[in-house]
């Protein structure tokens, strides 16, 4: 299982103006994460843009990541694909570059239309690398399949012999609070909503998955640290200004809007592809400012200044 606490960026996939990798830009993302405290990375996934990019363009991606990690962070790589056969290719080549562990959405074009049929394609997927732990990413707003997570692990512990866990990604606190209490003990349950840390920390969460984490991660650290604390008062209300954070950037569109900090922060990965649609200068120019308002660059690099103090 993964240790209580634990905070995984859902980082980004960098990108030149004119839409190809840049590559070169990943090693200082990476030792960025590592200073602020980071435990793993997610890669490809929605914040990645897995599904705007070919599957050779994945492939390497993730052997970026992983030759910039070296070994200190734990690198989870998203392989999910409309066509399980291409899902499961990319299984097979997280494998063979060293990847911690692969994790697929369900299929976003033909859906799964029971648990059953779910844990069926989650196991051909697993299946092209079967050594290597196995994550079912649960995104019902973004791929449409609202499947019960809980029924899905009744099948799929028989189907797939190497299922570490799931990434629950959904506000359906209730469900995700059920699928804990009963499964904790078997697999990893990693919460995936960022705005909803605290909440989900109530009700049994213990990994996080989240794309601010990646420049904004001494400040979530700060309230898992108050909560294991038992200082509820202060982390509510250091949660309360991460969630104020959130609804700034969700003022555009996310991605773009969290891209657009990282190069406030001094790290540019460059624009996103369509169909996301990019921050004009003017959008630009208000997020920062909305951003300075509430005071958050400096707030944040406090939080970072102590953490590297602890």
């Amino acid at each position: 299982m993964s240790s209580y606490g634990a905070l995984i960026a859902a980082t980004f996939t960098p990108f030149h103006p004119d839409g190809t990798l840049h590559l070169e830009r990943i090693p200082a993302l990476v030792d960025r994460l590592c200073l602020d405290g980071l435990q793993g990375v997610f890669i490809c996934g929605t914040n990645g843009e897995g599904p705007n990019m070919t599957i050779d363009e994945r492939m390497r991606v993730a052997e970026a990541y992983l030759s910039a990690v070296d070994g200190r962070l734990r690198v989870i790589v998203h392989v999910g694909h409309p066509s399980i056969a291409e899902a499961r290719n990319l299984a097979t080549h997280a494998a063979a570059v060293g990847a911690d562990a692969c994790s697929a959405v369900a299929g976003f074009y033909f859906k799964p239309t029971s648990a059953e049929n779910l844990a069926d394609c989650m196991a051909d997927i697993a299946a092209g690398a079967p050594e290597l732990p196995f994550y079912y990413y649960h995104i019902p707003h973004l791929t449409g399949v609202a499947i019960d997570v809980d029924a899905f692990l009744q099948y799929a512990g028989d189907r797939i012999p190497n299922l570490a866990g799931v990434k629950y990604t959904a506000n359906t606190l209730h469900e995700f609070q059920s699928m804990t209490r009963q499964w904790r003990d078997k697999y990893d349950i990693l919460f995936g909503l960022d705005e909803l840390m605290l909440p989900a920390l109530s009700v049994g969460a213990g990994t996080f998955i989240g794309s601010t984490y990646t420049f904004a991660a001494p400040l979530y650290l700060k309230t898992l640290n108050l909560f294991k604390a038992g200082r509820m008062a202060e982390a509510e209300e250091n949660h309360a200004y991460l969630v104020e954070m959130v609804r700034i950037l969700l003022r555009y569109p996310p991605i773009p809007a969290q891209k657009c900090i990282m190069r406030m922060m001094g790290i540019d990965l460059g624009p996103s592809r369509l169909p996301l649609v990019n921050l004009t200068v003017s959008q630009e120019s208000q997020l920062r400012q909305s951003l300075e308002k509430i005071d958050f660059f400096t707030i944040i690099e406090e939080a970072r200044v102590s953490l590297a103090d602890c």
